[in-house]
C-alpha cells in the first residue's frame, strides 16, 4: 500500500511538471497541433501528421529564440515576447483552474489561483523565450557585437 502511494504521488508531481511545461509552450504546441491536423486532413497519414506537427512545433519555439536573440528592437522583442506569453498565460490560467476544481470550493479561490498561475506561466514563457537556448547563447557570442 505505501509502494502504491509513493508512485501515485511520482504519478502526479511528473502530471503537473508535464502540464506546466506543455502550457510554457503554448504557442509551438498549438503550431504542432495545429499543422499536424491540418496534415492528417489532407491524407498524408498518423506518421506524416506526427512528423509535420513535431517539425512545425521545433521550428516555431527555435524561430522565436532566433529572432529574440537576434533582433534588438525593443518593440520588436516585446511583441515576440507577448506571442509566446500570452497563450502560455492563458492555458496556465485553465490548467491550474482545473486541477483547483478538485480541491476548492469557493470559485472565486478558484479565479484568484488561476489568476496566479496564469502569471506565474507566462512568465515562465517570457523567460524561456528570452533566456535562449545554447544555439541562440553560441549565436550571440559569435556576432560581431559581442566581439
Amino acid at each position: 500500500m505505501t509502494l502504491a502511494l509513493i508512485f501515485a504521488a511520482i504519478a502526479v508531481i511528473f502530471a503537473c511538471y508535464f502540464l506546466y511545461t506543455l502550457a510554457t509552450l503554448a504557442l509551438p504546441l498549438f503550431a504542432a497541433v495545429t499543422v499536424g491536423m491540418w496534415v492528417d486532413g489532407s491524407g498524408s497519414g498518423l506518421l506524416g501528421a506526427v512528423v509535420a506537427g513535431l517539425v512545425a512545433g521545433v521550428l516555431t519555439l527555435i524561430a522565436g529564440q532566433l529572432l529574440f536573440a537576434l533582433v534588438r528592437s525593443p518593440l520588436f522583442r516585446l511583441g515576440l515576447g507577448l506571442m509566446f506569453a500570452i497563450p502560455a498565460a492563458i492555458a496556465g490560467y485553465h490548467a491550474v483552474h482545473g486541477i483547483t476544481g478538485m480541491g476548492v470550493e469557493s470559485e472565486a479561490w478558484r479565479h484568484a489561483l488561476g489568476l496566479v498561475g496564469a502569471l506565474f506561466i507566462g512568465g515562465s514563457a517570457w523567460l524561456r523565450l528570452s533566456g535562449g537556448g545554447e544555439v541562440v547563447r553560441r549565436i550571440e557570442q559569435a556576432s560581431p557585437s559581442h566581439g
